[in-house]
Parts: structure tokens; sequence; C-alpha cells
């Protein structure tokens, strides 16, 4: 029986496939493997092994049967069938080891503070030194490089995995309806969009809204430290595994790394679910609620009052 290839699948599973392994993504779950395949297995026809087994069944057996005067049959009738040697080769050959995961480039020292007053200009600064950038593949399908948006002393920073559709478009960081959720989720501490900053992990779109390859985000991602430098936060909120990922310079599942405070480059970094995430399973809305606590707690904040 031949094997599918790849081009052959249904549209709507593979679309359907790309959901699930984004899904998968923000919950951190990114390290995925595939066993060695026996194709001689594979490409059996099971229809022609079931009629091949139930031919067996209706031949009669060979081996006599015991005799009336309580004499037994040969030992070696009696003995059951040896196991195939390629069944056992199978069952006990090792499993293909797991791909070594990639290294993270190290991120660059901090950088000395910079006067609040200044801190718009140095941002202007590390824009002119992205310039039009060519230094990965991302930049061939772009249209806008999303650099950042907020304000440049902000006490609270969000940092995405990189633009989608809208953002490129428009040039600013979550302005699609994960940014509206996002919008939601600053009023709800009690701050406004322009009392913050956001940013992403990579500045340009990835084809299709993948995830940044590991080149991709270790180029990009120096710029990001250098404006955290500058806008130096009190609190940064991790949105979702990659940015929890290039941010901590380790690849861990999401539940791992939230309801705790890490030490980031002078600021107490918390992660939660991406916005997109959340729109596709609503459930997780209370859990990003409670990590969005712990950040207003270290900011000193409370939640507005409902009027």
């Amino acid at each position: 029986m031949a094997r599918p290839t790849e081009d052959a699948a249904d549209p709507a599973l593979r679309s359907a496939l790309v959901e699930r392994m984004r899904f998968y993504r923000e919950l951190g779950l990114t390290e995925f493997y595939r066993r060695a395949v026996d194709q001689a297995a594979h490409d059996q026809d099971p229809l022609e092994d079931a009629e091949s087994r139930a031919g067996d069944a209706q031949e009669p057996e060979k081996s006599s049967a015991p005799s009336l005067s309580g004499g037994s049959a040969s030992e070696a009738e009696n003995q059951p069938e040896p196991i195939a040697l390629s069944v056992q080769a199978n069952f006990f050959a090792e499993e293909p080891a797991i791909p070594a995961r990639k290294n993270f480039s190290a991120p660059p020292h901090v950088a000395p503070a910079v006067p609040l007053e200044d801190r718009a200009v140095a941002l202007r600064l590390i824009r002119e030194d992205i310039g039009d950038c060519t230094r990965c593949a991302l930049h061939k399908g772009r249209h806008t490089i999303v650099f950042a948006d907020g304000s440049p002393t902000a006490r609270l920073m969000f940092v995405g995995e990189g633009p989608g559709a809208d953002e490129d478009a428009q040039g600013l960081p979550f302005v699609g309806r994960a940014g509206q959720l996002l919008n939601n989720m600053i009023s709800a501490i009690g701050l406004k969009r322009e009392e913050v900053y956001i940013a992403n992990v990579v500045k340009c779109r990835p084809p299709n809204n993948r995830t940044p390859e590991p080149v991709e985000a270790n180029t990009c991602s120096p710029f990001l430290f250098r404006q955290i430098d500058v806008v130096h936060p009190e609190v940064i909120v991790a949105l979702g595994a990659t940015a929890a990922t290039y941010l901590l310079g380790q690849r861990q599942p999401l539940a791992g790394l939230r309801g705790r405070v890490h030490a980031f480059r002078g600021a107490k970094l918390i992660v939660t679910y991406h916005p997109a995430f959340l729109l596709r399973d609503p459930r997780q809305k209370k859990e990003a609620w409670a990590d969005l606590q712990i950040a207003m707690r270290e900011l000193g904040l409370k939640p507005p009052t409902r009027g």
C-alpha cells in the first residue's frame, strides 16, 4: 500500500494540524521528534494480513491428539513457537535519540541606565541602527518593521513573539484581535496602553505567522534587549512561550515558568499566555488574570473600581 506524500495531505487536515501545533507551542511544548518507521510493516496491506491470518486459522492442526492410554504428545510439539528474530530485534531496539536542543545566543551585557529625559532619543537611535534590516530571512516577506509602541519611561513592559498581518500593515505591535485583548488586559490592571511599552522578539512578520526560527530570534533579540535596557521597566510580562524562551534563554513548558517572578536585566519578569492563545482557548483567561495580578502586586497597583 503506497504511503501518502505530504503534498497529498488533505488541506483541511493540514490546517487542523497547524492549529494544533500552534496550541502546543503556546503551552510551551516545542520539542517534537518522530520515531523511525518500519517501512515494510507500514506498506503491508492490513486486509491481506487479516485474510492470511484467517486462512491459517482454518488449517487443521498438525499436532497429534493425546493417546487414550494417557500418553502425551511429543515435548517439541508442546513447546511454544519461537518469536521471530525480526520482532525481537524491533522490540528491544533502542528508540532514536531526541534531537539536541538549539543553543541560545548570549544576551548582551546590561547597559548603564539612561536618564528619563534621554530615553526617547536612545530608542530612536536603536531604531536607526536597525535601519532597513536584512539581517535575517524574515525581511523578504515583510511590509513594515514593527519596532515598538508605548511610553519610553514605562514601568511595565509587554513582550510578544512577532508581528502578525495587522501589525505588519500598520507598523505597530498588537493592533489586531490579540491586540484588542491585550488592551483589555492593560485596562484591567488600571493602566492605559500609552502608559506601558510593547515590543516583540522579532520585528518582522514570520511567513503565515509561524514561530520564528532560532536564527531569526537570536538575530533580532539583541535589539529587544537594548530596548529593555533603555526603558528600564520595573516589570516585564512575557506573552507566550516564544517570548519567555528567548528572554530567559531556556525552553521550558509555560506551566513551569508561570506563577512566579524571574529576575531579568534588573527587572522582574512574569510569564503568561499570549493573547492570541487566549482567543483560541478563553478558558485560560482566568489563569492569565492570576499572572497579571502578580505584576500588579510587584508594581503596587490595584484594579480600577467599576462604576
